[in-house]
């Protein structure tokens, strides 16, 4: 197999790894870079467990190849808790009962963000339609759609220099 080397950087950090060009991305997270935050679910994107965010883009890891993020911002669950603070979202899904088992959780989180960046106050229904590409097989939708909307008022309230 032929090997390719790959300068991206992930969570702050660059990195430069040679990979073969049939690595998918989320092996590369996980197996190249010790992040196992983000999961495999379905390796057809179906699922989002692998979701990660690509240049600020939720991004299903499991059907992108590693040399395809060349030069990438790539920004995976690891990234969120800064300085032992949880992020707004993960706080949310801890307050709201967001989660269940857990698995489907860091792809949801990293679709909440990419999507919260681009609609910072939605509504309920723009909420699901975000993570419409996302499935959760435990909790059903309604404790994670109101964790993304307790997400959303605590970084709106940050924005406009409440917290």
């Amino acid at each position: 197999m032929s090997e390719h080397e790959v300068t991206l950087t992930i969570n702050g950090e660059k990195v430069t790894r040679s990979v073969e060009a049939r690595t998918l991305l989320v092996h590369f997270i996980r197996e190249d870079l010790s992040l196992t935050g983000t999961h495999i679910g379905c390796d057809t994107t179906s699922c989002g467990a692998c979701t990660v965010l690509i240049c600020g883009k939720p991004i299903k890891s499991c059907t992108m190849f590693a040399v395809q993020a060349d030069g990438a911002e790539i920004e995976t669950i690891e990234s969120l808790a800064a300085g032992g603070e949880l992020h707004p979202l993960q706080e949310g899904f801890w307050e709201k009962h967001g989660l269940q088992c857990g698995y489907c959780t860091p792809g949801m989180i990293m679709s909440a963000k990419g999507f919260l960046a681009e609609n910072p106050n939605p509504t309920e229904d723009e909420i699901r339609h975000g993570i419409s590409g996302n499935l959760c097989r435990c909790t059903g939708y309604n404790k994670i759609v109101e964790a993304i909307q307790y997400a959303a008022e605590k970084l709106q309230a940050a924005d406009a220099g409440g917290e």
